[in-house]
């Protein structure tokens, strides 16, 4: 499914709620554009899947809303050319953002039905450039480091220095910090004299559950 009226609703996503609201990063506004929103939530939500708000997935997960999947992405000063690790899957659609954008993804999610499912959706799109892990994301994948960029799309409690050891020099992460409640969007930068720490905007993410976020009795 994705007639004209679905092309159009995703056109305005791009004019209304990412560029109008400060996204300016081109190659980030280019993936969003192309990448079909509707094809990574249940069906019964496909008439509001360019709507600027978090959508269930099952499993107690969301697909965040768009600005925030163009927010991160942009955080990321991506350039085209990196290796990028993503921690949370999901249903995928922020996977086929960074697919579009950089040659090798790497995406780790700890519920295998999701991840399966992210797998399947994303390789009849033709994604061919995306590598599926199932595992606890709060350790990383460390046989594939080291990354020029990280992806968090949990909220964690603290930044986990084992995220940031996987960076190579000059390498990006960028990751939801905060309470179970309320995090506050982070990038940690490594340079050549050591770790720099931004605070970027306020967001709502469901747990980083792992041996470096929230335990699951949590």
């Amino acid at each position: 499914m994705n007639g004209p009226n679905l092309e159009s609703k995703r056109r305005d996503m791009v004019e209304h709620q990412l560029r109008a609201r400060g996204i300016k990063d081109t190659l980030v506004l280019q993936a969003m554009g192309k990448v079909p929103r509707h094809v990574f939530i249940p069906p019964e939500y496909a008439d509001s899947a360019y709507e600027d708000r978090p959508l269930p997935i099952g499993s107690g997960q969301t697909i965040s809303q768009p600005y925030m999947v163009a927010l991160m992405t942009e955080a990321m000063m991506l350039g085209g050319e990196e290796r990028v690790l993503e921690i949370g899957t999901g249903s995928g659609y922020q996977t086929a953002v960074l697919a579009e954008i950089v040659p090798r993804v790497v995406t780790v999610e700890r519920k295998p039905e999701l991840s399966a499912g992210a797998a399947e959706a994303l390789r009849a799109l033709g994604y061919v450039n995306i590598e599926f892990f199932v595992g606890d994301g709060s350790k990383g994948c460390q046989a594939r480091a080291p990354y020029d960029a990280i992806l968090v799309t949990a909220g964690a409690p603290e930044v986990p220095d084992v995220l940031v050891a996987q960076l190579a020099q000059g390498g990006r992460l960028v990751i939801p910090v905060g309470n179970a409640f309320h995090q506050t969007l982070t990038r940690v930068v490594i340079t050549a004299e050591g770790r720099r720490t931004e605070r970027l905007e306020g967001c709502i993410f469901v747990p980083l559950v792992g041996e470096y976020g929230w335990k699951e009795e949590d």
